[in-house]
């Protein structure tokens, strides 16, 4: 492989590679990322209506509990009302599970699931939290202005209600085999749950589409994208293309692929395991770093906020003016946290409890963090530091990072060294949290054997290498088209299935109470 990778740079045939996969998969990212024009400036894509919309209706079928119910939340991770988990109430007597549900599964199978609420958190957080918050939000003002980041706040908050529906299906309909290792994710409430209300038809077609599309995106936007965008960050750092890496990303991916093996080979727990500590220290890295540039510059944190509103509200001129902006904070910020996407549901699912909504109100934090914090913290520092010039040209990614990376470095000169650690922590925590996802796919589609198992670790593994050697454009366009893909299926079984999940909440605040009581 090492030879194939290094001839293949030396003469642009990853290129030739990528141009040919791109006139095969042109149609299908053209599709998903279709634009519908409004006006001459004004154009918006479809995807972004059902994401917008499903999350609205979520918030107020919910009545509000991306707001109401976060304070629960908080007291869930820190283990408050795990003392419920372990007592047979009359909350539960009598319940009826015809879909299989974790409580069921809990009965006979005598398991309750693989993590901890905290894990489960961590591993989601992992595949969301990452470039997107870097290079994502530095994309979004360049094109959209200030005004973009309080689009992107919006979509934060009402993205915490998909998450709390999603991830509550997520643990509703698990499987749990023999030997306590979980199934979860829409590929299972598709099928359960529609079954139930007489769609099973419907629901294994959209099980089986989604699968595809997770898998899709597990070796392209979760795996190839990221080992890429981290090696390109390392090559700058060490000297561009003076670097003793440079021509040599197969390297820098074999040594990638490896550690990520050795952690991906021990399913869910051993990713916990490593997400729960990665995590928490590269967000508070990151937040601290953030939070330094901003005390330095602290007289000018308020200016920042009204550039925020006004370009949020009187954004005439800038890319057909509020729409615009609009559009660039709700469609970063659903590239950036994943909410409603479905992937998430599949790390929470394997999470300790016996109640479904106790997971799903947990799963409502990540939008929280991943948007509402990281993000606006990175917007902050852009800002601030008057390292973006609103322009409708757009940027790369690579060069988005950059451009943050520069942001940071006015401010702390040695910074970009720091970021360059936490980007290569973000991919391979992402990295191994997709592997997880797309996985999960894999066995609903092809079975759950070892054999099946290891040829899909195998795989993953390979396309890191790859990831990192070759020219990726049109692998991107279309590994993001099958990750914003997977929200077609996905969102339909949501809304379908919305009732259920009321029915979940309502069983837990009632054993809450009764906790108290």
């Amino acid at each position: 492989m090492i030879p194939i990778l290094t001839f293949a740079q030396e003469k642009g045939f990853d290129k030739q590679i990528d141009e040919a996969f791109g006139n095969a998969t042109g149609w299908f990212v053209e599709f998903i990322f279709y634009q519908i024009p409004f006006s001459d400036d004004i154009k918006i894509y479809w995807v972004l209506f059902p994401l917008i919309l499903g999350a609205s209706y979520f918030t107020i079928y919910f009545k509000f509990i991306n707001f109401r119910g976060f304070l629960t939340s908080v007291n869930i991770v820190r283990g408050k009302y795990d003392a419920i988990d372990h007592v047979t109430s009359d909350v539960m007597a009598g319940d009826s599970t015809p879909g299989g549900d974790a409580i069921e599964t809990a009965r006979i199978e005598g398991h309750e699931g693989e993590v901890s609420h905290f894990q489960a958190l961590t591993a989601a957080l992992s595949a969301t939290v990452g470039l997107g918050n870097i290079a994502g939000v530095a994309i979004a003002i360049s094109i959209g202005g200030a005004g973009a980041t309080f689009w992107m706040i919006v979509a934060g908050f009402l993205g915490m209600a998909s998450k709390f529906v999603e991830c509550t299906l997520g643990v509703k309909y698990r499987d749990i085999d023999s030997e306590g290792t979980v199934y979860g994710g829409p590929m299972y409430y598709l099928t359960k749950g529609l079954k139930e209300k007489g769609l099973e038809k419907l629901g294994k077609v959209l099980a089986a589409v989604f699968a595809v599309f997770v898998i899709g995106g597990s070796f392209g936007g979760g795996n190839m994208f990221q080992v890429n965008q981290a090696f390109q960050l390392v090559e700058n750092i060490t000297g561009g293309e003076a670097s003793f890496l440079h021509g040599r990303g197969w390297l820098f991916g074999l040594i990638m692929a490896v550690l990520v093996g050795i952690v991906i080979i021990g399913g869910i727990k051993k990713i916990a395991k490593v997400t729960d500590k990665i995590v928490p220290f590269m967000v508070v890295i990151y937040v601290a770093a953030s939070l330094f540039v901003l005390v330095a510059k602290y007289d000018m944190i308020g200016d920042a906020f009204v550039q925020i509103f006004d370009g949020a509200f009187k954004a005439e001129g800038i890319v057909g003016g509020v729409v615009g902006v609009l559009v660039q904070g709700f469609r970063r910020a659903a590239f950036s946290n994943e909410a409603g996407i479905g992937s998430a549901s599949i790390a929470h699912s394997a999470v300790k409890t016996k109640y479904p909504a106790s997971e799903g109100l947990v799963a409502l934090l990540e939008p929280f963090i991943d948007t509402v914090v990281v993000c606006t913290m990175t917007a902050l520092v852009l800002i601030i530091t008057g390292n973006v010039a609103t322009s409708n040209a757009s940027l790369n990614d690579a060069q988005a990072i950059l451009l943050t990376s520069s942001a940071f470095e006015s401010v702390i000169s040695w910074f970009p060294y720091v970021l360059t650690i936490a980007v290569v922590l973000f991919a391979f925590s992402t990295m191994i949290s997709w592997s997880y996802y797309g996985f999960q796919g894999w066995a609903y589609l092809f079975g759950r054997t070892k054999k099946m198992e290891y040829a899909y670790k195998l795989l993953f593994c390979v396309f890191v290498v790859i990831g990192a050697a070759a020219s990726l454009g049109s692998v991107i366009g279309f590994s993001d088209a099958m990750i914003f893909a997977m929200m077609v299926p996905n969102m339909v079984g949501l809304v379908l299935l919305a009732p259920k999940v009321k029915e979940e909440l309502n069983k837990y605040l009632k054993a809450i109470k009764a906790d108290k009581a």
